[in-house]
């Protein structure tokens, strides 16, 4: 698995992609981390939710 990971990484074909990671307030006062791989264009739209 990690042959094809390097070959597309190499072809340069796998978009930017950033981990985002943001807190999530729940109902009972308690926070959360709520992570993702999320591509970079869509980075604001994560953290706009």
């Amino acid at each position: 698995m990690a042959k094809k990971v390097v070959a597309s990484l190499q072809t340069g074909k796998v978009k930017n992609t950033v981990k985002c990671i943001k807190m999530v307030k729940s109902d009972s006062g308690s926070y959360s981390f709520d992570e993702q791989m999320v591509i970079l264009e869509n980075m604001q739209a994560f953290f706009a939710k």
